[in-house]
């Protein structure tokens, strides 16, 4: 069953997909580890506290956190996925991930490249809803067709850091898009070590039975907003916050 994906059902309006460790190949743990080796050489895009650009710097110089303990700040996403039954994508990334690795999070986190032009667009969000769509077939493998960029929505801003491992770390201006859609999934094992679809009524169940941490930026948003936009995914224009950038 090497590099294929093992599908179990788990509890009613649950659907857990776990890609095997077990026949994760070394050959295919190595092409891993040199494709985020690689990722760290992608421009992001540096902006102020305010989210003005300030030009671009690789993803590794981005991460690194430095001996006073500041990481430099970027624009980046983070998609929350629901099917139309409401139940949110939940998400494993891989252990070769080199930030936050083996951690659960929301459907899909990453950041607007500064060198695809079409994704430093600002207007309307539209270069982080291209960059979005990008990422979704990428760690995912949802067909670009049914993610196109008019379907997000985009909710708010939020301003936060975290020093991570004290190496590899995050401070980020993070654009919240939500994206309620049966979508087609076929996981990058070398992104994603684990999928699932979690319903509202058996969250707290679900995030407090996880056996690996939450990553730093879905943890603050579950703890502050997640279950209040959940709850009103069909107004959400409602609690949309376009102006300012939250910070907690």
């Amino acid at each position: 069953m090497a590099l294929a994906a093992r599908l179990i059902r788990g509890l009613p309006g649950t659907l857990i997909q776990s890609i095997g460790k077990n026949s994760f190949s070394s050959a295919s743990a190595a092409t891993a580890a040199k494709l985020q080796e690689l990722a760290l050489e992608e421009n992001c895009i540096l902006v102020n506290e305010h989210d003005r650009p300030l030009g671009n710097a690789s993803k590794r110089d981005c991460h690194r956190v430095d001996p006073k303990g500041h990481i430099r700040l970027h624009r980046a996403f983070s998609v929350f996925l629901f099917n139309s039954k409401g139940e949110m994508l939940l998400q494993r990334r891989s252990t070769h991930k080199i930030t936050f690795p083996d951690c659960y999070t929301n459907a899909c986190c990453s950041h607007p490249l500064y060198d695809i032009e079409g994704e430093r667009e600002e207007l309307n969000a539209l270069g982080i809803r291209r960059a979005a769509q990008r990422r979704l077939n990428y760690e995912l493998g949802i067909p670009l067709s049914q993610v196109r960029p008019e379907n997000f929505h985009f909710l708010t801003r939020i301003h936060y850091a975290d020093q991570g491992d004290g190496v590899w770390g995050e401070h980020e201006i993070d654009y919240i898009l939500f994206l309620q859609k049966d979508v087609d999934l076929k996981p990058n094992e070398s992104e994603v070590s684990e999928i699932r679809y979690i319903r509202r009524d058996d969250l707290d169940r679900q995030i407090s039975g996880l056996e690996a941490p939450l990553t730093p930026w879905f943890r603050l948003i579950l703890a502050n907003r997640l279950k209040l936009w959940w709850d009103n995914l069909h107004r959400l224009r409602k609690y949309e916050n376009l102006e300012e950038i939250e910070r907690f």
